[in-house]
Order: structure tokens, then sequence, then C-alpha cells
């Protein structure tokens, strides 16, 4: 896995502003799907009574969950796992649209709203260095 890693870098290290920005959101989002994937699968096991394969490959997904965030380009642990809650917020609310059929109200989308404007403000100088 340090391999890829080390390629990523590369890539930021020789990408455009706008590219590194890029790869930063990609992997926010691929982080998130995995998390939000790997939590629903657990949830679905000891909830909603599915078989235990459903909390083994949950286990498995949110283990790639602390890969992928690991493959940031930004060094800082606190920095990117604080821009990256915000994501969080807004993908569990798309996901709950998406596969539970939630209806998120004013003050969810709100919420998320002012969580994404957070996620802009904190990585974008530091991703661009």
């Amino acid at each position: 896995m340090c391999g890829i890693r080390v390629w990523l870098l590369r890539i930021a290290e020789r990408s455009s502003r706008m590219s590194r920005l890029l790869l930063v959101g990609v992997l926010f989002v691929l982080a998130g799907l995995c998390e939000i994937g790997g939590g629903y699968l657990v949830w679905g096991w000891m909830r909603d009574n599915k078989p235990l394969l459903w909390a083994l490959v949950g286990a498995v997904v949110l283990a790639l969950y602390g890969v992928v965030a690991a493959l940031q380009p930004i060094s800082e642990f606190g920095r990117v796992y604080a821009a990256y809650g915000g994501i969080f917020i807004a993908l569990s609310l798309a996901w709950g649209v998406f596969v539970d059929g939630f209806r998120p109200d004013r003050y969810d989308l709100l919420g998320a709203l002012i969580c994404i404007a957070g996620v802009v403000v904190l990585p974008c100088k530091h991703a661009a260095e």
C-alpha cells in the first residue's frame, strides 16, 4: 500500500493546483463511501438480522476506509480528518436518500452545506502546496 501512496504523492507533486484538489476530493469521497458502506453492512447484520457475511465484509470495507484516507497528499492527520468530516456528513445524508429512502429536511441540508463550506476552506491552501 505504501507504493500506492508514493505514486499518488508523485502525481500530486506534478499536478496543477486544480488537479491536486480534485485528487483530494476524490479520495475524500472514496473514503466516505468505504466508511458509510462498511458501517451500513455492520448495521444491517446487527440491526436487520442480515447474515454474518455482511458484518465480515463491512469490517473489511471499514479497514479499507482507513487505507484510502491515509492516501491523502495532505500530510497533517488532523486537517485531513477534519475536512473529511464534512464530506462524511454530506455523503451520509446522500446515502440515506438513495439507499434508505430518507428525506432530509431543510435543517439537514443547511447543516450539510455549512460542513461542505468548511471542507472547502480547510484543505485548499495546504493541498496546493
